[in-house]
């Protein structure tokens, strides 16, 4: 088991963040989304290494096997722990992927530290460039459908996590993406973490404006993005995101949901294999 350390929280506790580190070859650091783990990568973890690269996956504080501070769930400190992991581990030449969530930690680490340790990026199913209806956002989802979240979470955070999942693999009375055992698998990673950051990371998601950040983007970008994705509108993100990002590419993966790294997902590990592998 490894870990970094990633600076302390407000009491002065030191913030261990876990991570795998397997194969060898150019680094592929995958970032999780909300709110599972660094476990959810396991289809695309094994198969990049496989095919030569080092892969490192690692839990965002909070949830998986990393600390739980009771604060830091803000971007700017998510992003200041990749770069602790980066620097720790004297990175190069990285290719970055993250999904849903954690598309915003490459947008803000980006924004924040530069791209001199970087190859290349990929935004899956991301939350990018900002997902809230604002004045200046009109566009994006309405402040009400997070504050039911926030709700959600707070009444019976086991009861949401079970129903939310639903919509997260596009599960129906008819459609039926995944199994019951995956089903259970997510119920049991989204359980274990923290309650606080579950919540907390709701509010960094939704309310962060990247826009500024995808500007400062240059390296090469790829975009996937399923065109059923009822928890991360294509068209508030994806669509946005690869249009914001000069030279992106932009795959659409018709008929899939948010969680495409299980439904799609022979599909998504060779097209980050055939891009990491440029």
């Amino acid at each position: 088991m490894a870990y970094i350390k990633a600076g302390n929280d407000a009491a002065g506790h030191p913030v261990q963040i876990f991570y795998e580190d397997w194969g060898q070859g150019a680094p592929v650091v995958l970032i999780h989304g909300w709110p599972l783990d660094h476990t959810m990568w396991e289809h695309q973890a094994v198969a990049l290494a496989k095919a030569g690269k080092r892969v490192i996956a690692y839990d965002r504080r909070g949830f998986g096997r990393s600390s739980r501070p009771w604060g830091g769930y803000d971007y700017d400190t998510l992003a200041a722990d990749l770069n602790a992991l980066l620097t720790e581990l004297d990175l190069t030449g990285v290719t970055l992927v993250g999904f849903s969530m954690g598309g915003g930690e490459i947008a803000r680490y980006i924004g924040n530290y530069g791209q001199e340790r970087l190859a290349r990026v990929a935004f899956v199913s991301a939350v990018t460039p900002y997902m809230l209806q604002t004045g200046d956002n009109p566009d994006g989802v309405p402040q009400k459908v997070f504050d039911g979240m926030h709700e959600g979470i707070l009444k019976d955070r086991f009861a949401f996590l079970e129903s939310f999942a639903k919509d997260f693999y596009g599960q129906s009375m008819i459609s039926h993406p995944v199994s019951q055992a995956v089903l259970n698998w997510n119920q049991t990673v989204t359980t274990l973490a923290a309650p606080n950051a579950t919540d907390d990371c709701v509010t960094s998601f939704s309310g962060t404006d990247f826009r500024d950040n995808l500007k400062k983007v240059t390296v090469p970008t790829l975009v996937i993005h399923g065109d059923k994705d009822q928890t991360v509108p294509f068209a508030v993100s994806g669509e946005r995101t690869a249009k914001m990002v000069a030279g992106a590419e932009l795959k659409v993966y018709e008929g899939e949901p948010h969680g495409l790294f299980f439904t799609a997902k022979d599909k998504l590990t060779a097209d980050l294999l055939a891009f990491v592998g440029k």
